[in-house]
């Protein structure tokens, strides 16, 4: 995201910069949303009624935050559902943060401990959470899909709320449909719903604004467990259950490691190609890209990832996102344990050393004080970029401590953590002291609170970090320089045994002078250019684009508009764009596929294109 909130070096009291809303003098603590889907005009339409606390006895303004949202009306709600007309306005628009929305509460209801708003209002076409796509950009190409994104601040721009993780609220929601059509929620969906164009959905833990989350479209269910299942268009649907068959599996794992699993169901809803994330770790539903289905099962880390979110992040939440390497890196952490246990610790040490290499490449454009997990920082820059410094900086620093610690030790840490501070939201600060307390200080000349204070607020790495490593990878770099070198023919590696992680490795680590010849004899050997892992994908372009290697540009003119994913292609757009050579390319094939991309991939390739411009290419 861009940008991160600021928490003062041991504050316990977040100040969340990324939001206009008056939380210390309001909390909101439950939603209901009353809302009809309407794909004709692009928008949803209805009311957002929300039950609010007074922190404040004087105040006598809620302020939400807003983004090209239209306001129909304000009032308060009394005990026996009389509606109250309020007054409201809207404060200076922001460019990154959208529009404050001011309610005056009316004197008769000044002193309420408890107030209930609501709020009708319709949403923008181009609101930055919602993506509408029309049949043609859907598998079936007969039904429109509606699919939300609501993190890191874009939950405002179609509910009116505070948006803002530092409060948790419960809610619940009636959404109506055309009646072909199934809606889905980060709620309790009842995988045997009948398409009847009406759904109520339910919420009952706390849950943070970023957390809400809808989809509408032709979507169906198939089970995988006891409490797990897939929703997906009925195209890939099939597909979709044979390539994550494992998640119930990875469920049970986590419960036994992490302790009891809080959210009832854990299901997976594989969206369109132009969901921008890998990933997104909405509760009881994660939102996948369709990307993950590779035919072997070799990208599900990223599911080991959205469901280990429902320990760290879900459960346990960063305050504000200068905090976010509470959810990134523990759940990086997590995933990584989790990928030792199901698929060996080979499999998860490849996958380490990828993410550590991710990380170097990062420290090389992410400014230094980015480069701490905790940046203490007081201002908004749409410029600010941390890269993956939260995940993988934030992994490697829980992987450093159970080092230390011991694994044993350290489970009993993380899982009285998630105890201690289950549906709350925290700072760096406070788990910083929570640490201290229970383990730096109590057992004393292992890691001192300096050390750990190193790791959040210093640029790059510690001297003594545990820098990963994995055998697999090491014998792939090697045959890339052998055979770079003319010391080995093509025949002689062993792709048919490796991993995907080992094929990404081999690429990244070929030598920098290879001819057309040697790149057009690999391409045809290991059929990169072809190939259906789209990680592999990724890193074959990379280095089409970076040689420019032109025999595999019209393939990666077509891997650029068949994925959606930020992760996937913005490196490609960047190295198209800094070869001294491809700039207008890279502009020019964005331009092609933009209207089939999400607005926050919009948003991250033009950051990458006019990084390149800045750079003088």
């Amino acid at each position: 995201m861009a940008g991160f909130g600021c928490a003062g070096s041991g504050s316990t009291t977040p100040s969340d910069i990324f939001s206009f809303a008056n939380t210390d003098e309001f909390r909101t603590e439950h939603l209901h949303l009353d809302l009809a889907v309407d794909f004709d005009n692009r928008v949803l339409r209805g009311s957002a009624t929300l039950r609010i606390r007074r922190i404040a006895a004087v105040a006598s303004s809620i302020v939400l935050d807003t983004r090209d949202l239209s306001i129909a009306g304000t009032d308060f709600l009394s005990d026996t559902g009389e509606a109250i007309e309020a007054e409201h306005r809207f404060g200076d628009a922001d460019d990154v943060l959208g529009t404050p929305l001011v309610v005056s509460v009316p004197a008769r209801l000044r002193n309420d401990e408890e107030l209930t708003l609501r709020v009708d209002y319709h949403t923008s076409p181009e609101a930055s959470a919602l993506q509408w796509l029309p049949p043609e950009l859907t598998s079936g190409g007969k039904h429109p899909f509606l699919f939300s994104q609501s993190q890191a601040i874009h939950a405002r721009s179609w509910v009116p709320l505070q948006d803002t993780p530092v409060v948790r609220i419960t809610y619940t929601a009636s959404i109506r449909t055309p009646p072909d059509l199934l809606a889905v929620m980060s709620a309790d969906n009842d995988p045997d719903a009948k398409r009847t164009g009406a759904y109520y959905f339910e919420m009952p833990q706390p849950v943070p604004s970023y957390l809400l989350a809808i989809a509408v479209g032709d979507i169906y269910f198939a089970p995988i467990g006891d409490r797990t299942g897939v929703y997906a268009e009925p195209e890939i649907v099939d597909a979709a259950a044979f390539e994550f068959a494992d998640t119930q599996k990875m469920l049970e794992t986590a419960e036994a490691m992490f302790g009891p699993y809080r959210w009832d169901r854990y299901d997976l809803l594989i969206l369109p190609p132009s969901f921008p994330y890998g990933g997104m770790e909405n509760p009881r539903l994660s939102f996948l890209t369709p990307s993950l289905i590779a035919g072997d099962r070799s990208l599900v880390s990223v599911v080991a990832h959205e469901l280990a979110h429902s320990w760290s992040g879900n459960l346990v939440t960063n305050a504000t996102w200068r905090d976010s390497w509470l959810n990134e890196g523990c759940t990086s952490y997590l995933e990584h344990r989790l990928m030792q246990v199901i698929y060996g610790d080979e499999r998860a040490a490849e996958e380490n050393v990828l993410g550590y290499q991710e990380l170097l490449l990062d420290f090389e454009d992410v400014k230094p004080e980015f480069q701490a997990l905790a940046p203490n920082l007081d201002t908004v820059d749409e410029e600010d970029f941390q890269g993956t410094v939260a995940y993988h900086k934030g992994s490697l620093f829980l992987q450093y401590l159970e080092q230390a610690f011991g694994r044993d030790v350290f489970d009993a840490f993380i899982g009285k953590y998630f105890e201690e501070f289950a549906f709350r939201s925290i700072t760096s600060e406070q788990f910083l002291d929570y640490l201290d307390e229970q383990l730096l200080s109590a057992r004393p000349g292992i890691v001192s609170r300096a050390k750990a204070e190193e790791w959040l607020y210093q640029p790059g790495l510690p001297d003594d970090a545990v820098i990963p490593s994995s055998a697999n990878l090491d014998g792939a770099e090697k045959m890339a320089h052998l055979w770079s070198q003319g010391e080995i023919d093509i025949a002689d590696i062993p792709r048919s045994v490796w991993s995907p992680q080992a094929t990404i490795h081999f690429i990244n680590s070929l030598d920098a002078d290879l001819s057309t010849e040697q790149l057009i004899e690999l391409d045809e050997a290991m059929g990169l250019s072809s190939t259906r892992n789209a990680a592999i994908g990724k890193a074959w372009f990379i280095q089409v684009a970076r040689r420019r290697h032109h025999p595999a540009y019209d393939q990666l003119g077509k891997y650029l508009r068949r994925y959606g994913r930020i992760w996937l292609i913005r490196p490609i757009y960047a190295a198209l764009a800094q070869n001294g050579s491809d700039f207008e390319l890279a502009t020019e094939l964005f331009t092609e596929a933009r209207d089939t991309y999400h607005p926050l991939t919009n948003a991250s390739i033009e950051s990458a294109l006019q990084r390149a411009t800045k750079s003088g290419l």
